[in-house]
C-alpha cells in the first residue's frame, strides 16, 4: 500500500474548482463530507385524498409537477405543497401523511440516501422537512423539473450515475436556499453565523492542528464563554466534539480508499498514538478502524 503524499490541508475533500473555490465556501466543505447516493425517481399520480406512501429509512426529495399535497399528522401546523414547489424529507415522513388535496397531483419522488457515518448527528440535526415554494426556488424548481422528467422516461447508459448527481444537485441546492432564508436550525445555522462559520472554516480547512476552545474563539472574535455557548446552540454538539467528529470522518475516507495504514492515518488527522485513534475510532462508528469495510455500492433506479 503507497503512503499518502502531500499536505495536511490534503484531507479536505474540496469542489471542483480547488482549495481556493473552497475557501469561501464553507457548505461545499461540509457537503462533501456529509456523502449522500441518489438511487431512485419516478413519477407517481395520487388521486384526491388518497396517500402517498414513502419507503420507510429513506430519504426523499419530492417535487410537485401538478396538483397539491397536503402534510399533515406529524404533530406540526400542516403545509400544503403546491405545483412547482419541493419539500425535502431528511429522515423520510416520519409520522406525516402525504395526501392530494386538489383533484390529483402528479408528483416526481426522488429517492436517496446520506451515508450513516458522515459526521454522524449532522444529519439528525436537519429539521423534519424543508420546503421550497417555487418563488423561493428562483427558477432553478422550474429548470429541473423537465430535467427529472427525462431521467425517469429514457432509458440511456449511464443512467443510474445521471440519477444520482441530480437527486445530489437538488439536495444542495435545496440546503442552500434553505440557509438563504435567514433561520436555518443546528449544524446549517453555524454556517449562517459569520462568527461561528469562522472556527467551523478554519477546523475543516487544518484538521491536523489540535484547535483549542481559546484558538476557536480567536478565530471566530468572540469569548471563550460566549463562543462555546453560541457555537453549541447553533450546531448541536461542542467546538471539540465536532472537531474530533469531523477528523474521524475524514480519517474513515482515507481508510476506506485504502491509502494508508491506521497508524498514518492517525498521525495525518492529529491524534498522537494510533492506541488513541483506535478507541476513538471504535466509539464513534463501532468497529475499529482496521475493520473498516469497503463501501457498498447503490445502483439508480427508476419506475
Amino acid at each position: 500500500m503507497a503512503p499518502m503524499t502531500g499536505s495536511l490541508e490534503n484531507l479536505t475533500v474540496h469542489p471542483e474548482g480547488g482549495p481556493s473555490v473552497a475557501t469561501g465556501d464553507l457548505l461545499s466543505l461540509v457537503l462533501a463530507q456529509i456523502k449522500l447516493t441518489g438511487d431512485h425517481v419516478r413519477s407517481l399520480e395520487v388521486a384526491r385524498s388518497a396517500s402517498l406512501d414513502l419507503e420507510a429509512g429513506a430519504a426523499h426529495v419530492l417535487v410537485v409537477a401538478e396538483g397539491s399535497l397536503l402534510v399533515e399528522g406529524d404533530g406540526m401546523e400542516s403545509v400544503v405543497i403546491n405545483a412547482g414547489d419541493l419539500v425535502l424529507l431528511p429522515r423520510g415522513l416520519g409520522g406525516a401523511r402525504l395526501v392530494a388535496s386538489a383533484s390529483h397531483a402528479s408528483v416526481i419522488v426522488c429517492r436517496f440516501w446520506f451515508d450513516p457515518h458522515a459526521l454522524r448527528g449532522m444529519v439528525s440535526a436537519l429539521p423534519e422537512r424543508i420546503h421550497i415554494q417555487r418563488d423561493e426556488g428562483a427558477g432553478w424548481l422550474d429548470g429541473i423539473v423537465p430535467f427529472l422528467m427525462v431521467e425517469v422516461t429514457d432509458d440511456e447508459p449511464g443512467a443510474a450515475l445521471m440519477i444520482s448527481r441530480i437527486i445530489d444537485v437538488i439536495v444542495i441546492r435545496t440546503l442552500r436556499t434553505w440557509v438563504r432564508r435567514g433561520h436555518p436550525t443546528g449544524w446549517l445555522g453555524g454556517l449562517s453565523d459569520a462568527r461561528i462559520a469562522r472556527a467551523l472554516k478554519v477546523m475543516h480547512e487544518r484538521p491536523s492542528r489540535p484547535w483549542g476552545v481559546e484558538a476557536l474563539a480567536d478565530a471566530a472574535g468572540m469569548s471563550r464563554s460566549s463562543f462555546c455557548d453560541r457555537f453549541t446552540a447553533l450546531v448541536g454538539r461542542s467546538p471539540l466534539r465536532y472537531q474530533n467528529e469531523w477528523r474521524l470522518t475524514l480519517a474513515r475516507d482515507m481508510l476506506v480508499a485504502r491509502e494508508a495504514r491506521v497508524g498514518e492515518v492517525a498521525l495525518r488527522v492529529g491524534y498522537e498514538s494510533e492506541a488513541a485513534f483506535s478507541r476513538a475510532y471504535k466509539a464513534m462508528f463501532g468497529h475499529p478502524p482496521r475493520d473498516e469495510p469497503a463501501p457498498p455500492s447503490v445502483a439508480g433506479s427508476r419506475e
